[in-house]
């Protein structure tokens, strides 16, 4: 297997093939998080012929995607976060453009268990850790509390650099105000 690591995907059969995994590994989640983790077809594309935007390819040894996963530096790509928060907190890494934000890390479900979310994680690791860079990227609850995806990261880059440090950088929850009929109170 083989990551590639392409500015834009413009192979009408590649897209496709992105597309079936990612829609594979996100659509369920659209039902346990809140916020809609699944990018329609038409922003999907925009992401895929965004040059800003690196795409990290995981090819199995037949030709097959099995993973695929974005990465920028370039925060004005990210569509649902504000660049202006990073300049805030960061501000000389926001300057030399050493903050990277993770879009997605997703692996075809056939494919999982074989390795490619931690090469994928792996990679993007490299790119940032040679420049004494920063990482952000979202997790919903779901994905947090249930699958722990927080500390599989953690745990992850922990192997490669102990001098890595990891926090929250913020949180946003979601509420839910109930009127019941009469019978319920």
């Amino acid at each position: 297997m083989v990551i590639k690591i392409v500015d834009q995907i413009n192979d009408d059969e590649i897209l496709e093939a992105a597309w079936d995994l990612y829609l594979h590994a996100f659509r369920e989640l659209n039902a346990m998080a809140v916020q809609r983790h699944l990018m329609y077809r038409h922003e999907f594309d925009e992401v895929m012929n965004d040059q800003r935007v690196q795409k990290l390819l995981c090819v199995d040894d037949d030709g097959t995607l099995c993973g695929l996963s974005t990465y920028t530096n370039e925060l004005d790509a990210v569509p649902l976060i504000a660049p202006e928060y990073f300049e805030r907190h960061w501000p000389e890494h926001y300057a030399a453009r050493k903050i990277w934000y993770i879009g997605f890390v997703a692996v075809h479900p056939q494919a999982q268990g074989r390795h490619m979310f931690r090469q994928l994680v792996e990679e993007m690791y490299v790119i940032a850790a040679t420049q004494n860079g920063l990482v952000g990227i979202d997790i919903c609850s779901y994905n947090d509390e249930v699958l722990n995806f927080s500390h599989v990261f953690r745990t992850m880059v922990e192997r490669l650099d102990t001098n890595m440090r990891f926090q929250r950088i913020d949180q946003q929850s979601y509420w839910l105000y109930e009127f019941p009929g009469e019978e319920a109170a």
